[in-house]
């Protein structure tokens, strides 16, 4: 396999003037991710700024009901309420030693906006945040803190207004900005190395899970199910377990279609399930597309799945047969969500509310195993003022 590519997926399928930047910022990874300076700093930032490691939590009440043994790895608990900083310390840092002086991102729930911007703010960087004009007003606390951390943010009004139109409006500015700035994806997307790059930096994740659980259990967990929307999460849990084939691998989309939203059906936005090959943001991947190879509308109760396409590592592991995708609805979701709020005391991000859902709808199954590991990729204040608007919550609690 090469680098670039994951089977016949991946790539670089980029503007010739975005290439010396693609190289670049390969040729600066590959120098630093073995520099003892750069992993004792990048270290230091995981540990005290971000809070690593997280707890690997035994969800007692929700294993006794779903009747198989249920730990939740806690990234909800990282500085900033996701997994997100795990990527953006990484990689504001690597712009760092390479000498960039302004970071660009894109923002679907605002987690990883607001990643960027708490990792721009602590390191010195101007900083710029592109988020689709729905996300804007669905998730306008997110918005509010990058803005408190100095970071611009511009809602983007084309297209959907959601995660794919944020990522086409920060590759313009990056076309135009190669020089100075570093664009800082947020997921395993878009051009090599970024997909490598964000895997890599995510998979603290899975790593800590593989030490924890021989810790707790003694061996591997039977299953590990995380969402995926771009995928990662998902790939940063997976991975360290890629070899580990005894364990099942399950990335939840999501599966959209269980809420009327403004009169009308959401669409879903599971690309591993449904989705075709197909060029999206610079990468050969799994994308929902029409029968002319133009991007369909997705849409989700959570913002951070609301994608159309998928990574083309995860999209390779599915076409392998390594991880078996699955999806939830929009309902599916929100029931999950208020579970795990009354049996654990625990408020989850709705994009992790669809790994829950899942493990919630397949525990009779045996599917998983007796011993299940979720993600908790995120928490869910950021996502209350939905949840409320959609289950009919009044100021006096009536439903």
């Amino acid at each position: 396999m090469q680098k670039s590519r994951y089977g016949r997926f991946g790539g670089q399928f980029v503007p010739e003037v975005l290439m010396p930047a693609l190289n670049e910022l390969e040729e600066g990874y590959e120098r630093y991710k073995q520099d003892t300076k750069f992993l004792r700093e990048l270290n230091y930032y995981l540990s005290e700024f971000a809070g690593r490691s997280t707890p690997l939590y035994h969800a007692r009440n929700l294993s006794k009901k779903y009747g198989t043994k249920i730990y939740l790895k806690r990234e909800d608990l990282v500085h900033g309420g996701a997994h997100k900083l795990n990527n953006t310390i990484g990689q504001a840092l690597l712009a760092k030693y390479m000498g960039k002086k302004r970071l660009i991102a894109e923002t679907g729930a605002g987690q990883h906006g607001t990643a960027t911007a708490m990792a721009g703010a602590n390191l010195g960087f101007d900083t710029v945040v592109y988020m689709g004009a729905k996300d804007v007003e669905r998730q306008k606390m997110n918005v509010y803190r990058m803005q408190l951390m100095g970071t611009k943010v511009y809602p983007v009004r084309s297209g959907s207004m959601t995660l794919k139109d944020a990522i086409n409006e920060a590759l313009r500015d990056w076309v135009s900005n190669v020089q100075n700035t570093h664009y800082l994806i947020g997921s395993v997307v878009g051009p090599h190395p970024y997909p490598m790059i964000v895997r890599d930096f995510q998979s603290v994740i899975g790593k800590e899970v593989k030490q924890q659980i021989m810790e707790k259990e003694g061996r591997l967990p039977d299953s590990i199910v995380a969402c995926a929307g771009g995928g990662s999460n998902a790939m940063g849990i997976f991975h360290p377990f890629i070899a580990d084939t005894d364990v099942k691998l399950f990335p939840v989309e999501a599966g959209g279609c269980g809420i009327q939203v403004k009169g009308r059906t959401a669409m879903h936005s599971a690309s591993l399930g449904a989705g075709e090959e197909g060029i999206l943001q610079g990468a050969r991947t799994l994308i929902l597309q029409d029968k002319y190879g133009q991007i369909l509308e997705s849409t989700s109760v959570s913002a951070g799945l609301d994608y159309s396409g998928v990574g083309p590592e995860l999209a390779y592991l599915a076409d392998i047969g390594r991880i078996k995708p699955d999806s939830v609805n929009d309902q599916e979701a929100l029931d999950a969500f208020h579970e795990l709020c009354r049996l654990e005391g625990i408020i989850p991000a709705l994009e992790s509310s669809h790994a829950l859902a899942y493990v919630r709808k397949m525990a009779d199954s045996g599917e998983l195993g007796d011993l299940v590991v979720v993600c908790l990729s995120g928490r869910g204040d950021k996502d209350l003022e939905t949840v409320v608007k959609l289950k009919g919550v009044t100021c006096e609690g009536k439903i």
